[in-house]
């Protein structure tokens, strides 16, 4: 049975030709196997960095109000007059100046 195998099985150009189609169509294979493998990757990188991005503006908002509850109008002349013990000036000490 394999002396009739091997007298039949003949190589011819059609045989190189599928082979190599097979060998082409294994690699394309792979090479879309590993695109998709790697557009994942940019898809779960993308996913972090915006959540990452959103963890900073929630940040950068908490930020915003404590700056500003720190330069509040009342906080400073509540600081200025405690600490460093200014008073305004006396009425008839202030000079308007007139453009």
């Amino acid at each position: 049975m394999i002396e009739l195998l091997k007298k039949s099985f003949k190589p011819s150009l059609s045989a190189g030709v599928v082979a190599l189609l097979v060998v082409g169509l294994v690699g394309s294979a792979v090479g879309v196997a590993y695109s998709a493998h790697l557009a994942r990757l940019k898809v779960q990188e993308l996913q972090r960095l915006d959540e990452e991005k959103n963890n900073l503006d929630v940040e950068w908002g908490q930020l915003l109000l404590e700056q500003h509850a720190w330069g509040s109008y009342g906080r400073i002349g509540k600081l200025g007059a405690e600490e460093l013990q200014m008073v305004p000036p006396p009425p008839e000490s202030v000079v308007m100046v007139q453009q």
